[in-house]
C-alpha cells in the first residue's frame, strides 16, 4: 500500500521544488500583467484618469469676457449667436 514509503525521492523534491517556483512564476506573472493592463495610462484600462473635457464655446466667451476681452455688449452678442436666437441685436447690441 506504501509503496514509496512516504519518501519521494531525489528527483521527487526536485520535481516538486522546480513546479512550485513555475506555478509561483506563473501567478505572479499573470498579476503583474493583469494590473498592468487595468491600469494604462492611456486610456484603455478601467483604472485610467477621465479625459479632459474641452470647454463650451459659452464657457470660451465667457472666459474671454472675464479676462476682459469684450465688452458686455460683445459678449451678449456672442451668447445669441451661440445660442441661435432669431433675432439680431443689431450694431449697439440691444
Amino acid at each position: 500500500m506504501f509503496w514509496y514509503d512516504h519518501d519521494p525521492g531525489g528527483w521527487g523534491w526536485f520535481t516538486m521544488s522546480v513546479g512550485m517556483i513555475l506555478f509561483w512564476g506563473v501567478l505572479i506573472t499573470f498579476g503583474v500583467l493583469l494590473w498592468r493592463a487595468l491600469s494604462r495610462p492611456d486610456g484603455s484600462g478601467a483604472m485610467s484618469a477621465p479625459a479632459p473635457r474641452r470647454p463650451t464655446p459659452e464657457q470660451l466667451l465667457a472666459e474671454r469676457f472675464a479676462r476682459g476681452e469684450l465688452d458686455e455688449n460683445a459678449y451678449r452678442r456672442g451668447l445669441t449667436v451661440l445660442r441661435g436666437h432669431g433675432d439680431d441685436p443689431g450694431p449697439d447690441g440691444r
